[in-house]
């Protein structure tokens, strides 16, 4: 069997990172497989549609290196397909269920269904039609079609129940009678999401079916589309939700939840994706890192797990720091470019002082802060220790000794400075703390930070005399 999957967003907004997951997963199971990937644009629900979303989705994707194939049916070589143009094969099919008995149209009005959707509320019920224009002969609704607005609403059985086998939650069974007669196509004439993604993904040679759970409670409406239809239905894994950490479904109101928040507060995307993969599928050891090429060789939908996962941003943050220190220099230094500003700080200069910050870092936003530890002209020694430290009677010992000794180099590099403060200890005892501290305080007033090597290396000679000599 050949492989297609499919990522079928709406247009209404950002892509949200449960969206991007959902299109991960499909990506990876397509290559995996070596099949196809399609990306679909749900935009039937034009009172939904926002200006701008299907380019913003469009650039998230991409910038997160997740690549779309065109479809067997090519409509477009360099873009997606769109729903709102395939609207005459939704109503070709929608036809076939009307003239077999299989749909209907429904004549109420909203004001009718909203007293309905009222009194159910009431009793503790869920909204459910009650089939008031279910027996309507159709040539009675033909008639009627001709001069009152209407839907086109699916029948479904009053009784029974359907089964259906789920990749990821195993075998499943629904009552019909909890099924709603589902609209299909609506009274401005679009189709609803439940008619036009079944007749896409049958169209479109659809396999397999990898979306969210909370699409789960719809698949009888799906699965009997395709027996009215007489089609063969792909298979169907349903993902497990992402939660926050109070375990609640993960929504904007708890934090940020769209992709460009996320790389615009400088995570890189590798380790977005990286961090996304995890929140639902497992390889089945205690390996965390992996580059896209790997997933797409390990990605398996039988280590798809059942149960919610959660969002946890300090587990972010630190697959976020590791990604960062992966990074060749060259990779890293055109990387942290794009997060400063570089003003205040010669070329020549800058590479030292952004290696040195490297271990250190989680996001590429954090740079520019930390930067200021290399371009601050004047500090003041605030923490208290550090206050001491300086205050010490072996700490003139040690900054006389430097002072010194880096007059008579030509040039202060990491090396020079070690090879200096070894001096320094054979000829003064001072080793440790009360020797390394007071020349990391003297230089930037603080206690901890980059090595020292980096610091002194950037600040040069001149400087470096004139900032200890400060503190003598």
């Amino acid at each position: 069997m050949d492989i297609v999957t499919r990522f079928a967003p709406s247009p209404t907004g950002y892509l949200h990172v449960g969206g991007l997951r959902t299109a991960l997963y499909n990506y990876l199971y397509a290559r995996k497989n070596k099949g196809k990937f399609i990306l679909r644009i749900e935009d039937t629900d034009r009172t939904r549609y926002q200006e701008g979303a299907v380019e913003n989705l469009l650039n998230s994707l991409k910038l997160m290196g997740i690549e779309y194939d065109s479809g067997p049916e090519k409509e477009d070589e360099n873009g997606p397909y769109f729903q709102s143009k395939r609207t005459d094969l939704y109503n070709k099919e929608v036809d076939k269920l009307l003239k077999d008995g299989k749909a209907y149209r429904c004549f109420c009005t909203s004001e009718r269904l909203g007293k309905l959707h009222e009194e159910q509320i009431k009793n503790g019920k869920d909204f459910k039609y009650d089939g008031k224009c279910r027996n309507i002969s159709l040539e009675k609704s033909e008639e009627r079609a001709k001069t009152e607005p209407f839907t086109i609403r699916l029948k479904v059985p009053e009784s029974g129940q359907i089964k259906f086998k789920d990749k990821v939650r195993g075998k499943v069974k629904i009552d019909y009678s909890q099924v709603n007669d589902q609209i299909l196509i609506k009274s401005d004439g679009f189709p609803t999401y439940h008619l036009a993604n079944v007749v896409d993904d049958h169209y479109m040679k659809i396999s397999h079916v990898i979306r969210g759970e909370e699409w789960l409670s719809s698949l009888p409406k799906h699965l009997l589309l395709y027996h009215y239809l007489d089609w063969k239905p792909p298979k169907f894994a349903h993902l497990p939700l992402l939660l926050n950490e109070d375990r609640s479904k993960l929504s904007k109101r708890q934090g940020d939840v769209a992709v460009k928040d996320y790389l615009n507060k400088g995570y890189l995307p590798a380790a977005l994706l990286n961090f996304l993969v995890l929140l639902g599928w497992n390889p089945g050891d205690n390996r965390e890192i992996f580059s896209l090429k790997q997933l797409i060789n390990e990605f398996t939908l039988e280590r798809i797990n059942k149960s919610g996962s959660v969002f946890d941003i300090k587990k972010l943050d630190w697959m976020n720091g590791q990604y960062i220190r992966k990074l060749d220099d060259d990779s890293y230094f055109e990387e942290a470019r794009k997060w400063i500003d570089v003003k205040n700080i010669k070329e020549d200069k800058l590479n030292i002082a952004l290696k040195s910050l490297k271990p250190r870092l989680i996001k590429m936003t954090d740079i520019q802060e930390k930067l200021k530890l290399f371009t601050q002209k004047k500090f003041k020694i605030v923490n208290e220790d550090a206050k001491k430290i300086i205050s010490m009677n072996s700490t003139k010992v040690v900054l006389k000794s430097y002072i010194q000794k880096i007059n008579s180099t030509d040039r202060l590099t990491g090396k020079v400075f070690q090879k200096i403060m070894n001096e320094i200890q054979k000829e003064t005892g001072v080793k440790g703390k009360n020797l390394w501290m007071p020349i990391r305080i003297a230089l930037t007033g603080e206690m901890h930070g980059p090595e020292l090597d980096y610091i002194v290396e950037y600040f040069g000679k001149e400087e470096n005399i004139k900032r200890v000599r400060k503190h003598i």
